[in-house]
């Protein structure tokens, strides 16, 4: 039984509740095994056989958890935040970079960044005529399946496919470049539904192509079509039937990200336009804030923590941090601040202990979320995109140079560094930790590097 409660404590080690709730059963059955000393002739046998079971129920919840934790099954990670929550991974690498594991190619063009769930591993790319989903086994890079989606999308910045697919259970949900929308079955890449969402709700995609990653939302997908009266959608995710449309707001390139404010569940967008926070249940509006939009091109992803917003954009625009306070049924939005200090391209900063880290324009910078004062900046790796793991930040330039750094406010201290080769468009698809590797993509090649401190 001894086995069993360490099982116990070590399954549910980040989940305190669940915890005791294995443990008040351990040691119920503790008891029991008392009982059956007293009297064997009633109940060891019985007894052996209940402590069989739960050994083997908490070992099959201790592996269930493991795996879960190491998915990253869409855009940004498990929360949206580009935060992996695994540890024990590489304080240093060695100078030509982790170990590979594997390297494969035949992505296609493409921006899409990778998701990672059930042992597989989900992209975007394309192909000669045609946009597609691709599945390859995440431990070895071997292909599992490939589904065509919408036709070839050109753009003078880079070919296919910029959204990375959502993985849901058993539905994986995929916006192509030109605004073709599909929900797949995860283990076939069968077709459930699909639709142009851009023809079905009278829109026009962004001029360098629909960019976003569907957000699914309890039983509903969002996505941002833009446009007179279907700005933000939310989609039956079985079906593809509309639930409710939103708003006049033209697209951006930016995803979706849900928050619960009062009890009030809410969908924040950076549209075209700005920021908005739409009430999750039916669409209506609760909240929207214009001056952190550029009107060229919004891109970043909304970070949301503990009632507050910070969003940022790029060409000479900047960063806000808004405090949302629920207010009866609505949500009223206020800014704390607005500064021009942090101003977000195509990557999305990170929120670690209080402090934001991310690349503005082409110098990394540290910043302190409450107030807004600059704690650091650094070229760094060059312009890039950042993920957070275990006390580090992982950089990637846009020419392939990937960098490790640790997350503090004090100073920049890189750690490591190797790159990666180039082609002719910049590595814009940012990295991936999960299951103690990283995976980085360039166009059509796809690299796997052991990165977990064995």
């Amino acid at each position: 039984m001894a086995f069993i409660r360490v099982l116990a404590t070590s399954a549910f080690s980040g989940d305190a509740e669940s915890r005791e709730k294995v443990l008040s059963i351990t040691a119920g059955h503790e008891r029991r095994s008392t009982v059956s000393r007293r009297f064997p002739y009633i109940t060891s046998r019985r007894f052996s056989m209940i402590r069989c079971k739960v050994a083997t129920m908490l070992l099959m919840g201790w592996l269930a958890i493991s795996v879960a934790a190491a998915d990253w099954p869409q855009w940004r990670g498990p929360e949206r935040d580009g935060i992996s929550r695994e540890t024990g991974l590489l304080d240093t690498w060695p100078a030509g970079g982790p170990r590979q594991i594997w390297k494969t190619q035949g992505l296609g063009q493409g921006y899409a960044a990778v998701a990672i769930a059930q042992g597989r591993l989900f992209t975007q790319g394309q192909g000669g005529d045609h946009q597609f989903v691709l599945a390859l086994d995440a431990a070895t890079g071997k292909r599992l399946w490939e589904t065509p989606t919408g036709p070839a999308f050109s753009q003078d910045r880079g070919d296919g496919p910029r959204g990375t697919p959502t993985v849901d259970g058993d539905r994986l949900f995929a916006l192509a470049g030109e605004g073709t929308l599909v929900s797949l079955d995860v283990q076939t890449g069968k077709v459930f539904w699909k639709m142009n969402v851009i023809e079905k709700f009278g829109s026009r995609a962004p001029h360098w192509g629909v960019s976003e990653s569907p957000l699914v939302d309890g039983g509903n997908l969002i996505v941002t079509p833009g446009g007179r009266g279907a700005a933000i959608v939310a989609l039956d995710k079985r079906t593809g039937n509309v639930v409710w449309q939103s708003q006049s707001d033209s697209a951006a390139y930016s995803s979706a990200i849900s928050a619960v404010v009062g009890g009030i569940r809410q969908i924040i967008v950076f549209t075209g336009d700005g920021v908005v926070g739409l009430r999750a249940d039916n669409g209506a509006l609760l909240w929207k804030y214009n001056k952190v939009s550029n009107r060229t091109a919004n891109i970043a992803t909304p970070i949301f923590q503990n009632g507050f917003v910070f969003v940022s954009s790029a060409y000479g625009t900047g960063c806000a941090l808004l405090k949302l306070t629920a207010e009866g049924a609505t949500v009223k939005a206020s800014e704390v601040y607005f500064s021009t200090e942090m101003q977000n391209h195509y990557s999305t900063s990170v929120l670690v202990n209080g402090n934001i880290y991310g690349f503005s324009n082409a110098i990394l910078t540290a910043m302190n979320l409450e107030t807004g004062q600059v704690d650091w900046r650094d070229r760094s790796v060059g312009k890039g995109s950042v993920t957070y793991a275990d006390g580090r930040l992982y950089l990637l330039s846009e020419d392939g140079v990937i960098g490790l750094a640790e997350a503090t406010p004090s100073g920049y201290r890189e750690k490591s560094r190797f790159q990666i080769p180039r082609g002719a468009f910049p590595t814009w698809t940012p990295p991936v930790i999960s299951g103690g590797r990283l995976y980085l993509r360039e166009q059509d090649n796809l690299y796997c590097y052991d990165i977990k401190n064995r």
